[in-house]
């Protein structure tokens, strides 16, 4: 992959990078074609990452199913999958450079549930980006805070990508295309819009003009509480850059959401 990649940049033409974990859907697909748009030759990376996933989050339930991925790559007119071991990514198990981590954006939200999760991303973000040597990286945005994490990491670390922001993809009734909703039942997949929901509760009071934060926090809160099988894990409202909290709300602030639905945990945002 690394020799493909300088081979392909010598001859002119820029890399691309989409990162995945597989279990590839709509969400997924909607990268590549944004990644086609670039000019580049597109390169899609298939790897469940065991160092973002905490002792009980599910590693060895990830949904795995390469051929699947490689006919929607395939369609999608990718140039090339990138489907490495475990052993080709972190060869020998403990490495003597082992984490490279972000700790501003990472500590909060997601990282403050899952600890140790963004420094498993940015760890194999940047194996990837020096494996593959894009030129330029895309990352969904309902995976808000894993974009700004490495955002961030690109420009500490001087990493000469440009990360491309794509916009979340929804199925008709707004929820949020994720891989983990396969693992949902059926009733549970009808109670797994309420995110959006919340959501959409939360933007149209900031719409008719409140402010406020803990009314619009707590108007989320309860609109999940109403799904019977839905337990929250956090709604907070906070600066779309920075992730740190805010007092009165103002337009560009963005509106994250974490809950369970059954024994899956999903998450969705937007942009006030």
């Amino acid at each position: 992959m690394q020799a493909a990649a300088i081979v392909v940049r010598r001859s002119g033409r820029r890399v691309a990078l989409v990162p995945t974990m597989g279990a590839l859907h709509e969400g997924h697909a909607a990268l590549m074609r944004k990644a086609r748009e670039q000019g580049a030759v597109v390169v899609v990376s298939v790897y469940v990452n065991p160092t973002q996933f905490g002792p009980q989050e599910g590693f060895k339930q990830y949904p795995r199913d390469l051929d699947a991925d490689a006919r929607l790559c395939e369609r999608e007119k990718v140039d090339a999958v990138f489907a490495p071991s475990d052993d080709e990514m972190y060869p020998g198990g403990v490495q003597a450079t082992e984490f490279v981590e972000e700790n501003v954006l990472a500590r909060r939200l997601e990282g403050e549930r899952r600890p140790g999760h963004f420094r498993g991303v940015c760890t194999v973000v940047a194996k990837l980006f020096n494996i593959v040597q894009p030129d330029i990286a895309l990352f969904g945005q309902k995976d808000y805070q894993q974009l700004k994490v490495v955002q961030r990491m690109v420009r500490d670390l001087r990493f000469p990508i440009e990360v491309v922001p794509v916009p979340t993809v929804r199925e008709a009734d707004g929820l949020a295309l994720s891989s983990r909703n396969q693992r949902l039942s059926t009733a549970e997949r009808a109670e797994a819009t309420v995110l959006w929901k919340a959501l959409g509760i939360a933007h149209d009071l900031f719409n008719e003009g409140e402010r406020n934060v803990h009314q619009l926090e707590t108007a989320m809160s309860r609109a999940v509480e109403l799904a019977p099988s839905a337990r929250l894990d956090y709604a907070q409202i906070v600066d779309a850059e920075s992730l740190e909290p805010v007092n009165d709300v103002q337009r560009g602030n963005i509106a994250l959401i974490a809950a369970h639905v059954g024994k899956v945990r999903l998450i969705d945002n937007l942009i006030l």
